[in-house]
C-alpha cells in the first residue's frame, strides 16, 4: 500500500484511477500525475505499479533527517527486459522553480533505485502528453466493456483475411447496414484497446485508421 496517503486538496485536482494493474489505490494529486496512471494502465509493457512506494530518509549536512517519497514505482513485463522504474513526476517548470529543493532528494532516489536494481526516472508533460495518451483516454473505456467472445472471434476473424483494413472497412466486412456496424464498432476498438488488433497509436484514431492483424 502506498506509504503515504493522498490528501484532497484545493489547489490541485485529486482523485483515483480506475486500475487492474495499480497495487493498492491509484490515487492522483495532480492531473499530470492522473495522466501518467493512464499510460501505465494501458502499456503493454506495464505489469504493475504502486504509487507512493516509499519514503527514503536520509540525514543532511546538518544531521537533520530529511525525507522524500517519490510519485509512482512502475515494473514491466519480464519479457520487456526493462528495469523497474522509480518516478517522479513534474511539471517542466516546477522542476525549474524548485530545483533546488529538489536536486538532493533526486540525487538520493538515484541511489535508492541503483542499490535496488532499478532505475530513477523524471516524467514532466513531454513524455505524457502526447497522441498516445489521446489514444489511452479514448481506447481504455472500451477495453474494459464486456465484449461477447463469438462477437471479438469474428472480428479476429475477418482481420486474419484480410490483413489489413480500416476500421470503417472492417466493418463493412461484417454488415453493410449502419445500425448493425454501430454494434459492432465497440468490438473493435475493445480488441484495439487490448493489443489483440494491431493499429498507429500515435496518430489521431478514426474511421480511417489502419488496422491489421497481429496473429
Amino acid at each position: 500500500m502506498p506509504v503515504r496517503k493522498i490528501k484532497k486538496n484545493y489547489r490541485n485536482v485529486t482523485g483515483v484511477c480506475a486500475s487492474a494493474k495499480a497495487v493498492g489505490d491509484a490515487e492522483f494529486e495532480s492531473t499530470l500525475e492522473r495522466d501518467f496512471l493512464r499510460l501505465l494502465e494501458f502499456s503493454p509493457d506495464v505489469a504493475m505499479f504502486e504509487v507512493q512506494p516509499v519514503t527514503i530518509t536520509w540525514g543532511d549536512e546538518s544531521a537533520n533527517e530529511r525525507t522524500y517519497t517519490p510519485d509512482v514505482w512502475v515494473v514491466f513485463h519480464d519479457e520487456i527486459g526493462r528495469q523497474p522504474w522509480l518516478c517522479e513526476v513534474k511539471y517542466r517548470s516546477d522542476l525549474k522553480k524548485f530545483w533546488p529543493v529538489l536536486r538532493p532528494k533526486f540525487r538520493q532516489a538515484i541511489r535508492y533505485a541503483r542499490q535496488r536494481g532499478w532505475r530513477f526516472r523524471l516524467i514532466t508533460e513531454v513524455e505524457i502528453r502526447g497522441q498516445e495518451l489521446e489514444a489511452a483516454k479514448f481506447l481504455l473505456p472500451f477495453r474494459r466493456r464486456a465484449i461477447p467472445a463469438e462477437k471479438s472471434a469474428q472480428i479476429l476473424t475477418l482481420i486474419d483475411k484480410l490483413k489489413e483494413a480500416s476500421v470503417s472497412d472492417l466493418l463493412q466486412g461484417i454488415d453493410s447496414e449502419p445500425l448493425i456496424q454501430a454494434e459492432w464498432l465497440p468490438v473493435i476498438w475493445h480488441l484495439v484497446a487490448r493489443f489483440e488488433i494491431g493499429a498507429d497509436l500515435l496518430s489521431p484514431l478514426s474511421m480511417s485508421t489502419k488496422l491489421w492483424s497481429r496473429r
